[in-house]
């Protein structure tokens, strides 16, 4: 039952993110400063959602790609990726309402996915959006990075390490190894799977508590999907958050200050 829900929410998705993005017509502007079609958001808390998919939301305290509180009664996890227009368009016209709307209230936590699927200038902006996260500095490189005009100067290596300086990364040396890194390839790696699995075929697609929207909606599908995801978590259980212990984070910290100390001596 879990893997047929599952099964059927990733062929939604699917058909929902191509319709959701697909260009009007042919020849029409694909930059992202043209709206796609929105969404029809049933009110009906149930309508649409998929319980087997809120479990794609990590809760995890650590997690530095992730904004609002671990345990706010709505997660909204957003597929996307840093060469997308439309994506562009949600970060600089949508996000910040939301944010300021349901995540400062304590009632939404965002979850970025690095799901880069535009060749490699995309692999690269992914990577280096975790590794300014490393710092601390994600969602001051997403600003940067989804800026109007930005997409079009490109995500060469200096192009990145511009923009990390101007995200306020403080460490640009660390920055350019965790960019180039196995761990960032990993991290970026898990991303694409999780939304592959899920049907998700353009970007940027969303899940509301399980329920799936796609395309750079208005305003109001976020609003309703999430006014409608918040009444339904009403009526259950406060949801659990994954943290590592503090001391495997100390752990892990005092490894990393070690490795760069040790290249810093080697230079």
């Amino acid at each position: 039952m879990i893997i047929s829900g599952v099964t059927l929410a990733a062929v939604l998705l699917g058909l929902a993110s191509y319709a959701g993005t697909k260009p009007a017509s042919p020849g029409a502007d694909t930059s992202g400063h043209t709206s796609s079609a929105p969404a029809e958001v049933s009110a009906d808390p149930a309508d649409g959602v998929y319980p087997e998919l809120e479990a794609y939301a990590r809760r995890d305290k650590a997690d530095k790609l992730a904004l609002g509180r671990a345990d706010a009664p709505v997660v909204l996890i957003e597929y996307a990726d840093f060469k997308c227009g439309f994506c562009g368009k949600f970060a600089r016209d949508t996000e910040p309402a939301l944010v300021k709307k349901y995540v400062d209230a304590g009632t939404l936590r965002i979850e970025w996915r690095n799901f880069p699927i535009f060749g490699e200038e995309s692999e690269a902006a992914a990577r280096a959006s975790w590794a300014a996260g490393q710092q601390g500095r994600f969602w001051e490189f997403h600003k940067a990075a989804y800026a109007d005009g930005a997409k079009e100067k490109g995500f060469g290596k200096t192009r990145l390490t511009a923009l990390a300086k101007e995200a306020g990364v403080p460490d640009l040396d660390r920055f350019a190894r965790d960019t180039d890194g196995e761990e960032a390839r990993n991290a970026v790696s898990k991303d694409q799977e999780q939304g592959y699995s899920l049907g998700a075929t353009s970007t940027p697609s969303f899940l509301v508590n399980g329920r799936p929207i796609a395309g750079a909606q208005p305003m109001e599908a976020f609003t309703q999907a999430i006014d409608a995801a918040a009444e339904a978590a009403k009526t259950r259980p406060r949801p659990k958050t994954k943290t590592k212990p503090a001391d495997e984070q100390d752990a892990k910290q005092d490894d990393r200050s070690e490795k760069d100390g040790a290249a810093k001596d080697a230079r």
